[in-house]
């Protein structure tokens, strides 16, 4: 199986990227070969790999930085997915294609199913619903994996990263303790991605929620890290972690309350649920060490 990684230079790309070998051959591209911006370098590059399988781990993630950008986030999130759905459905090969809880409003008292309405806050979740929705447009061989809280040990930064940084640098820090999901550590988004591959076909077809187990604030989530992080020896300065309102810190973007996404669905498919936020965070942390 020929499988055409898109995106290779991001944190969910190079983790995928070792992981996806068991299944194949595998293409990592990123921007300078295949531009998600840019409609025919997509075409192009299909073209040129032709492949039974594209898994498209390229994004625009900037989640504020998209509501002055929202046409740029819209090429990379809205249109792209469609075109390469397009190509897919010309060559018979499959997608699979990650999007985001930010599809969610937050208003929800229990835990996201795939069926439940969407209603998107800012310009990056209504990019990657726009995604979503292209991608159905264009045929049925594809799966849509939404997941949330993403962090990993490749890529530039993520929230473990900077409050490793931060925890390094300053000792009291205030995080947000009103917004409320699961952590998904790349290592084990990834080793579910490589699992549905054998599973690809009309049965298995469709959208699925994927995070790790377990629900917490951004808060638990920041005193949980400071807390491995010291076990495993992390030079750390913090003595303080304050929790703080989304109202005590203004961002561009409005983002969901709760955005807890039910794995049911993707459990029944592969035959387990995710193991629990703070398992991946521990497996994160130990090769930071490294």
């Amino acid at each position: 199986m020929k499988i055409l990684l898109a995106g290779g230079s991001g944190q969910l790309a190079q983790e995928l990227q070792q992981i996806l070998l068991s299944s194949g051959e595998v293409i990592a591209v990123d921007r300078t070969r295949l531009d998600l911006s840019q409609p025919e370098s997509i075409r192009q590059a299909m073209a040129e790999i032709q492949p039974d399988l594209v898994v498209n781990a390229g994004a625009y993630t900037a989640v504020d930085k998209a509501e002055s950008e929202p046409e740029v986030a819209n090429a990379v999130n809205g249109i792209a997915p469609g075109i390469l759905a397009e190509e897919c459905e010309k060559m018979g090969a499959s997608l699979i294609h990650f999007s985001t809880d930010y599809v969610f409003d937050g208003s929800h008292g229990s835990a996201y199913l795939e069926t439940d309405c969407t209603n998107p806050l800012g310009s990056y979740g209504k990019s990657k619903l726009a995604g979503e929705e292209a991608i159905r447009k264009a045929g049925n061989r594809h799966i849509i994996i939404r997941t949330a809280w993403v962090y990993g040990n490749g890529g530039k930064g993520n929230f473990v990263k900077t409050m490793l940084r931060l925890g390094k640098e300053r000792e009291e820090i205030r995080v947000v303790a009103d917004q409320i999901g699961s952590p998904t550590w790349t290592g084990d988004l990834s080793a579910a991605t490589s699992q549905i591959i054998p599973l690809l076909g009309q049965e298995s077809f469709g959208t699925y929620h994927y995070t790790n187990s377990g629900v917490c604030s951004w808060y638990d989530f920041a005193i949980a890290i400071f807390e491995e992080a010291a076990k495993l020896g992390f030079p750390l300065k913090i003595q303080r972690v304050i929790p703080i309102t989304t109202s005590e810190y203004p961002t561009p973007a409005k983002r969901p309350a709760f955005s807890v996404l039910s794995t049911v669905k993707i459990s029944a498919l592969l035959g387990t649920y995710p193991p629990h936020w703070r398992q991946g965070l521990r497996q994160m942390l130990a090769r930071e060490v490294k």
